[in-house]
């Protein structure tokens, strides 16, 4: 049986020391599914995981009203930049979001455009960065109130994400998520707990055209926050080892998710 190859010394290297290209690993993204990958950019480069649209609709929802809620975005940025072999971080900046609501049983329609809030996070990744069956890293994130009005909740917010991800048999791959978010009370008194859990697969097609499915549940210590979830599905297209396309849609499980939400973007690594 033949050993796994050793993986190169890369400790040399941080953002203003730049990995070679020669020494790149594969290029992994957080998107498109909702599973964050638990490898990091390689230390002093660049990568950009852009939304170029969003779309979520959601008429079904858990208090049962006459209601309709639409909301766009585009342009939503996940900034990347290598630190160091393990650890990047993260600016998520939302350009354009817009949001309608209507209310037929009042016979209105509320409108909101603008900014949406700051995200930073960083990753760290404990071990299978270069190589290995399986990879694990943590995540702490903050999110910082700099929406525009009616698109945010004023008040900064946090958590920590653990993202896993493994190889399987027939060329297939796994990933999974557990994430804990502490976040404000719906009524801004207080803050509460939310837990959202993930697990992935997925598989080439043909070429460079690849596959997943995805299971995401999300649950509140608020009360009475119902349960969520949703099935989601996607394809991705490698144009080159540092250019990816993606699309695809997540379907709302329960009422207290979005009934639709499809989206499609690109992943540029520098």
């Amino acid at each position: 049986m033949a050993a796994e190859p050793v993986p190169a010394d890369k400790s040399q290297y941080h953002l203003f020391n730049p990995t070679p290209r020669t020494l790149l690993r594969e290029m992994s993204t957080d998107r498109p599914d909702l599973t964050e990958s638990p490898h990091t950019v390689d230390a002093g480069r660049f990568q950009f995981e852009t939304d170029l649209w969003n779309y979520s609709y959601d008429r079904h929802n858990s208090g049962r009203t006459d209601t309709k809620d639409e909301a766009q975005s585009y342009a939503t940025i996940n900034a990347k930049a290598g630190l160091l072999p393990d650890l990047d971080i993260h600016f998520i900046v939302p350009v354009y979001n817009r949001a309608r609501s209507y209310d037929y049983t009042a016979g209105t329609i509320t409108r909101s455009q603008g900014f949406g809030d700051l995200t930073v996070r960083m990753k760290y990744n404990l071990w299978g960065n270069d190589g290995g069956k399986t990879a694990f890293a943590v995540m702490p994130f903050v999110k910082f109130p700099i929406a525009a009005t009616g698109l945010g909740n004023n008040s900064v917010e946090g958590g920590l994400i653990l993202p896993f991800g493994m190889e399987l048999p027939g060329g297939w791959s796994m990933g999974a998520m557990l994430e804990f978010d502490i976040l404000r009370d719906t009524g801004g008194r207080g803050h509460h707990l939310d837990v959202i859990q993930t697990i992935t697969f997925g598989h080439g097609i043909v070429g460079d055209l690849a596959g997943y499915v995805e299971f995401f549940s999300a649950s509140s210590t608020e009360s009475p926050t119902p349960w969520m979830a949703t099935l989601n599905g996607g394809l991705t297209y490698g144009l080159t080892e540092d250019i990816q396309l993606d699309a695809g849609v997540n379907f709302g499980l329960t009422r207290s998710a979005p009934d639709l939400h499809p989206f499609m973007g690109i992943t540029w690594r520098f």
